[in-house]
């Protein structure tokens, strides 16, 4: 019911829009993010214009917004709170030059190694991010500042904007696309706001968004191994963040516009704009897949989305900071919402008993982690997990195939990889002491994957050497081949036919 889906080839007047509804609902979020990490909330704005700006002209994926972020804020944090915003700022800046090397290493291919059912519990878990992100919006502070959750006339007011909000959104394309309904509904709620003297939060009840141009400024630490020591950790993992949500974000975005984005191209376009950021005091950023969903759903899938996004952000800080702070935060409580409800993919429910458990089981476990820990971790763990699952099921897929042909040889048609998670069920195929005193191993349909698989061939020979029999290998694949030769001393020697290794290889065609 709330599929997002838009293939249709980007235009200025969508794009233009687009980033116009964009850059209102990054305004709460840049500054949201910005007091999670510990820093000025212009800081979380700069970040989200420079981002945005220099990812939109030169990154991979058009149509995608990047700015400050949530999941590089709770890494910030600590950092910020013991070394203090300028050695965050070099830690953004060495951020970025991580990325640019990942770019030109073209590392961005790596990321077709991520399982689909780790893209779904990724999806699913960034939605349920966002809207525990939301949630903030529904409490108030009391007289000592802790925010309390809403009761009351306060409580159904905001529930009642948000929901208007999310029906505005969802009706109005049913009666026109000349605007999108995200902006249309922003508006709305905002003049019924100001025009009946509604008691609502409003963006100005967060912080003050007024500002000037960010200064070009060099991070004032130490030039010293002590802070390179001090920033280099959370630089890479700040990196790595950055560029797994981004590449994953681009490839989302990719199956809704049925494009394809260039993944190199965007690192490198992520590492520039925080090399930039850094060094005019913004905190660095990433791809965001909320303000992203919003951007292709209202039609922005062209550069000028971005580029619009970010030009009227800075619009914004710099001249109509007094007007956005009148928005309220329920009208882009109900954008994001929206957003859920069109990010969360619904159908995993309908597979859940018609895919393999496993894979139900990294999407779950996928979607958990991320809400209860980071982006990055959730997606290492669903890959690790991916692939523990795929060598368990390929090493029982391992048997032979035996006969023995006219010269009196038993031979064995081997049928599976043989890898380190096979070598138990490949052992117990053989039966060296009942067999005859020649053995064929047929690999014909077979593959050596790693070194266990050498090592499994050098102790079965082994086992056949000591009950005085010859073991012959044939039909190795030329991959095999070169592993047996580059295995060189590891594969003992001079024990049958062939000087080289310790059992024989025939070679055959």
């Amino acid at each position: 019911m709330f599929e997002i889906s838009s293939k249709k080839p980007g235009n200025i007047k969508n794009d233009v829009l687009s980033g116009l509804t964009v850059a209102l609902a990054l305004v709460p979020e840049a500054v949201a993010f910005a007091f999670v990490a510990g820093v000025h909330p212009l800081s979380g704005l700069y970040a989200a214009f420079m981002v945005g700006m220099i990812t939109a002209c030169i990154g991979g994926r058009p149509g995608m917004i990047s700015g400050a972020t949530g999941a590089l804020a709770v890494v910030m944090v600590s950092l910020v709170a013991d070394h203090g915003v300028q050695y965050l700022f070099a830690a953004v800046v060495l951020m970025g030059v991580i990325q640019i090397g990942a770019g030109l290493l073209k590392l961005g291919k790596f990321i077709r190694l991520v399982p689909y059912p780790v893209m779904l519990g990724f999806v699913n878990g960034l939605a349920l991010v966002i809207f525990l992100s939301q949630l903030q919006s529904f409490k108030l502070p009391d007289a000592n500042g802790t925010l309390e959750w809403m009761q009351g006339n306060a409580l159904w007011l905001m529930l009642g904007l948000v929901a208007l909000t999310m029906a505005i959104i969802h009706f109005l394309p049913k009666l026109t696309r000349a605007i999108p309904s995200s902006l249309a509904a922003i508006i709305v709620i905002t003049a019924l706001v100001l025009g009946f003297g509604l008691d609502t939060r409003t963006v100005g009840d967060i912080a003050s968004i007024g500002g000037g141009l960010p200064d070009f400024s060099i991070p004032m630490v130490p030039f010293t191994w002590e802070t390179l020591m001090i920033i280099l950790p959370y630089s890479i993992i700040l990196a790595a963040i950055g560029l797994i949500e981004s590449l994953l974000t681009l490839r989302l975005i990719d199956e809704i516009t049925d494009t394809r984005g260039r993944g190199n191209k965007e690192c490198i376009g992520q590492g520039v704009a925080n090399t930039v950021t850094g060094c005019f005091g913004g905190m660095g950023g990433c791809a965001m897949i909320g303000q992203s969903m919003i951007n292709v759903n209202s039609g922005g899938t062209g550069r000028l989305s971005g580029i619009s996004a970010a030009s009227f952000l800075l619009i914004f800080i710099l001249f109509a900071s007094s007007l956005i702070e009148m928005i309220p935060l329920a009208a882009l409580v109900g954008v994001m919402f929206i957003v859920v409800l069109g990010t969360f993919e619904w159908a995993s429910f309908r597979l859940l008993g018609r895919i393999p458990p496993a894979d139900a089981f990294i999407g779950i476990l996928v979607a958990v982690v991320t809400v209860f820990t980071d982006l990055a971790i959730a997606v290492v763990v669903g890959i690790l997990v991916s692939a523990v699952v795929f060598a368990w099921e390929h090493a029982k897929h391992i048997m032979a195939e035996t006969h023995t042909d006219e010269h009196g040889s038993k031979i064995y048609e081997l049928h599976g990889p043989l890898f380190f998670g096979s070598i138990h069920n490949f052992q117990q195929l053989f039966d060296p002491y009942n067999d005859p005193d020649d053995v064929i191993i047929d690999f014909q349909h077979s593959r050596v994957s790693d070194h266990s698989g050498l090592e499994a061939i050098d102790s079965l020979a082994e086992r056949y050497l000591k009950a005085g029999k010859k073991l012959h290998l044939r039909h190795l694949s030329p991959e095999c081949r070169n592993l047996l030769e580059k295995a060189g001393d590891l594969v003992e020697v001079n024990v049958i036919e062939d000087p080289r290794y310790f059992v024989a290889d025939d070679r055959l065609a």
